[in-house]
């Protein structure tokens, strides 16, 4: 049996698993044991030993329980729903205001945690019940917090972008500086759509009545500082690392210890939040360690068998595609695997095909900047694969969180126009890569 036909059975048995709902690592790394074994012999073994190894090694990989705690944190102590009381008061005189501050507020929690699970779990038991009790279309709110969540694998510290980055071999703190730009564009061009479809269909997102928002400078003020203290969090914990002061790892215990500091002092932290958070981001943190293990031995497997220049020969040579075409089809497949499979799962089955041959493809940029850019658009398609239909990850989340009056068909209506944003943006950044870029060549330029 030639070896890309040995590989064309790997990744067939591969999907073959995971369509019949076994774990991702599981699935995954079986796989790849059971063919490094059969083609190599005991010597077969020494491939996970060496992911191993890898794993153990990659420094940055620390950044994610701290990350993933200090989300914990910040979510089960309550602090991020002092942001939504904020936008609750200051932003409810506007026709979508409050849609509008929840986009706000899902950027900040993305920012705060990493994970879109998280953005949407706050996002459906905060922003949505008061939404809908304000006669807000049930279609638009659950469009919004869907879109909004969303923004939690793209804009800093995305732990989706620490996985590619462990994978494609490249820094960490370029590619989150890579998602900044794209998912603060993102999350404007929602924002502009809110407002606008609001203006002209006031009923869509009504302003707050007098009654509602009427509140004292007093209480208004102390709401503005209750909300700003997750953004203060943040700074302490982003801008040593921006100027050079701190490491990424460094960084990432500043922001954990700055949110269980907050929360001592808000006293809001008991023993039992602090032994639910830490038992959390084990569990959290753990599945991704086995995913990347699985994902860096499948890798090795492949590349031993010379699969990736195999494919990278199909599609230059035999097809005569041109760069931007594989590169197009290869956001294409992201989208169809996107109805069946989460995002870490996409990553870890096609990043060892797509990323050397990503690098490969003379598309006028070093292959440095290239791997970065293609993380940024990797995570884009991600989060539109996320949202459509049949089987978007993020709708059945919402199925699962939303009252009984949203149906389905509902969630499904939602999305239509985010979507539509969403992809504008992923052509944006496609046509115009300085825009995910920029902010990392200005930073690391110096």
């Amino acid at each position: 049996m030639s070896y890309e036909m040995i590989a064309l059975l790997m990744f067939s048995s591969m999907m073959l698993m995971l369509l019949t709902g076994q774990r991702v690592f599981g699935a995954i790394g079986g796989i790849a044991a059971i063919a490094a074994l059969a083609l190599w012999g005991t010597g077969g073994g020494d491939i996970p030993f060496s992911a191993a190894m890898k794993l153990m090694k990659w420094y940055p990989l620390l950044t994610l329980p701290m990350f993933i705690f200090m989300g914990y944190v910040l979510s089960e102590t309550k602090i991020a729903d002092d942001l939504y009381k904020m936008f609750h008061v200051w932003m409810g005189p506007i026709n979508g205001g409050l849609a509008i501050g929840t986009i706000l507020l899902m950027v900040l929690i993305s920012a705060m945690n990493g994970l879109s699970v998280a953005g949407m779990a706050i996002g459906a038991t905060i922003a949505l019940p008061e939404l809908l009790k304000r006669k807000y279309d049930k279609r638009m709110v659950t469009g919004v917090i869907q879109a909004g969540s969303s923004l939690g694998i793209l804009v800093p510290p995305s732990v989706v972008l620490v996985l590619y980055a462990m994978i494609a071999r490249a820094p960490v703190g370029q590619l989150w500086l890579a998602g900044v730009v794209p998912g603060l564009m993102m999350a404007a061009m929602f924002v502009v759509y809110i407002a606008i479809r609001c203006k002209i269909q006031p009923e869509l997102g009504p302003a707050l009545t007098k009654e509602e928002r009427d509140a004292s400078k007093d209480e208004k003020y102390h709401l503005l500082l209750a909300g700003i203290l997750p953004i203060i969090i943040f700074a302490v914990m982003m801008v040593p690392f921006v100027k050079g002061y701190t490491s990424l790892v460094e960084s990432s215990a500043i922001g954990a210890l700055a949110a269980l500091v907050a929360a001592i002092i808000r006293r809001r932290m008991t023993w039992d939040i602090l032994k639910l958070c830490l038992k959390n981001t084990l569990g959290i943190s753990c599945m991704f360690m086995w995913i990347i293990l699985a994902a860096l031995g499948f890798g090795a497997v492949f590349d031993g068998l010379g699969a990736v220049k195999a494919i990278e020969s199909l599609f230059t040579e035999q097809l005569g595609l041109s760069p931007w075409m594989i590169l197009i089809l290869m956001q294409l497949s992201f989208l169809v695997m996107g109805t069946f499979l989460d995002d870490t799962a996409m990553l870890v089955i096609v990043a060892p095909l797509y990323v050397p041959l990503v690098a490969s493809l003379d598309l006028g940029m070093p292959a440095g900047e290239v791997l970065i850019w293609y993380g940024v658009l990797y995570t884009i398609t991600t989060q539109i694969a996320y949202m459509t239909p049949p089987f978007g990850y993020n709708l059945f989340l919402m199925r699962a969180m939303a009252p009984k009056e949203i149906s389905m068909r509902d969630i499904y209506g939602s999305i239509t126009p985010f979507v539509a944003v969403m992809v504008l943006a992923l052509v944006l950044v496609m046509v115009f890569p300085q825009i995910a870029l920029w902010l990392p060549d200005l930073v690391y330029g110096r």
